[in-house]
């Protein structure tokens, strides 16, 4: 009798697809239990508080260029060498020196309610104003739309005052940061335009306090120069109500910051490399320096000593990643992204094969789940896991945001992934001098670094 393949394929799928099943039960129950191994190593062994303490309080707020920064790079580097990487090594890069100088001051002068001092802070990479400062009649707008509709009649020889709020409407705060970052960044150079003398800012935060945020701001050749600076979200609220009622105020503001030449800094690079894919590159990191205000130990500390902790858990673990696993401490996100661009570029003169790069910049809050920028085939890969990270807390996998630092990847054919924290108290320490270490919860921090380590290890098993 002649066989017949369409009887015999029928007869048989139910057995294949079992086999199949079975299969697959097998790799998750694996899986499962390798995820939990991992979450149970980080908080019950974690030492990413422990450095974010040293981090924070012995060496401070480290923005790009001080000695700080420099004692960060020394510290990060001993760190891994101690934890026995594959290899660990310095990737140097040029990168901005911008001196705060002395304390900046600011006063609101009314014409008929008095004086009132309010708390600012210098824009990074602003220049200083002339000497004894400036004093000057405000405008307020909210939008560049108005500056425009104002031109050099209503605007030169004033100070501009960018009054634009968050929209309270997102939950996710970062949502809110995307809608105002255009004014600080470029304020004093559109604001210039039509000879305005000063630019001051309402601070980029939720929260109503006293503490101003700083952050970087830009120049263009073509353009004049003009001092920058931020004020508190309770300072703009104040100065707002006196020009409704005296729109002939001045404001008086001094500030003493500089720009020196740029220095030489560095990536601080460790490597485990892959003993089935070792070409196949996943780098995970955050960034090492900070702004100079506080002590940066949520933006980004945390995220450094996240992608640490990665490092310590696989090694106390055994882990050997099938693809080479790349811990990245990148110098000088804040003011320049000069780190991420050395990378970047001898990445891609190395012909260097990156299949995913994963950033913690979002603080280090209760994890909920990771952005991913990349194709519709990458980010399947990923979602496919998502029943495996579900019991642990991470279920949003919407945003496509990836980080900062490792955005430049994407051209080269990686999957940007973001760890998602909660965002909602992330803007009240964002760039202020509130951003200390005391603000942490080590619980919240190991989450997210058990969160990455999980990513990081079923990418490194199983590809993209």
């Amino acid at each position: 009798m002649k066989p017949n393949p369409k009887a015999m394929l029928k007869r048989y799928i139910p057995i294949l697809l079992a086999v199949v099943f079975a299969g697959n039960t097998v790799f998750a129950q694996q899986d499962s239990a390798k995820l939990k191994q991992i979450t149970n190593e980080v908080m019950l062994h974690s030492k990413c508080y422990q450095w974010l303490n040293y981090l924070s309080t012995r060496i401070g707020g480290r923005i790009s260029g001080s000695p700080q920064a420099a004692a960060a790079v020394e510290y990060t580097h001993q760190l891994m060498d101690s934890m026995g990487a594959d290899s660990v090594y310095l990737q140097a890069c040029m990168v901005p020196r911008w001196i705060r100088g002395e304390k900046e001051s600011a006063k609101i002068l009314t014409n008929n309610a008095g004086e009132y001092n309010v708390a600012i802070c210098a824009l990074g990479g602003s220049i200083a104003t002339p000497a004894g400062g400036v004093t000057a009649e405000v405008i307020e707008v909210h939008e560049f739309a108005e500056l425009k509709k104002l031109g050099a009649a209503g605007v030169k020889g004033k100070i501009v005052f960018y009054n634009h709020p968050f929209d309270e409407t997102f939950v996710n705060t970062f949502n809110a940061y995307g809608g105002t970052f255009m004014f600080r960044y470029m304020g004093a150079v559109e604001a210039a335009k039509y000879g305005a003398v000063g630019t001051i800012l309402r601070s980029l935060g939720n929260e109503t306090d006293n503490y101003p945020h700083t952050g970087v701001m830009t120049y263009k050749d073509s353009v004049t120069q003009i001092p920058g600076c931020a004020i508190s979200t309770m300072g703009a609220d104040q100065l707002s109500r006196l020009l409704k009622t005296d729109p002939k105020l001045r404001v008086h503001f001094e500030m003493g910051c500089y720009t020196m030449p740029d220095v030489k800094s560095y990536n601080v690079i460790a490597e485990l490399k892959g003993t089935e894919h070792p070409e196949e590159i996943i780098t995970v990191g955050g960034h090492l320096d900070s702004w100079d205000l506080a002590q940066g130990a949520n933006d980004d500390g945390a995220g450094a000593v996240q992608s640490l902790e990665i490092l310590r858990t696989f090694r106390a673990l055994g882990i050997k990643p099938k693809r080479t696993v790349r811990i990245i401490m990148f110098m000088n996100e804040e003011n320049g992204g000069r780190g991420a661009k050395q990378y970047a570029e001898e990445a891609k003169q190395k012909h260097e094969k990156h299949i995913a790069a994963m950033e913690s910049d979002a603080g280090g809050e209760t994890p909920l789940g990771f952005g991913l920028d990349g194709t519709d085939a990458q980010r399947n890969a990923i979602l496919k896991w998502k029943g495996l990270l579900l019991p642990y807390g991470l279920y949003d996998f919407t945003s496509t945001e990836g980080g900062a630092d490792i955005d430049k990847l994407k051209d080269q054919g990686a999957l940007l992934l973001g760890l998602e924290p909660d965002s909602q108290r992330y803007f009240d320490l964002h760039h202020t001098a509130q951003d200390t270490f005391d603000k942490i919860n080590k619980r919240e921090l190991e989450l997210g670094a058990a969160s990455m380590s999980m990513m990081i290890y079923l990418i490194s098993q199983y590809g993209l």
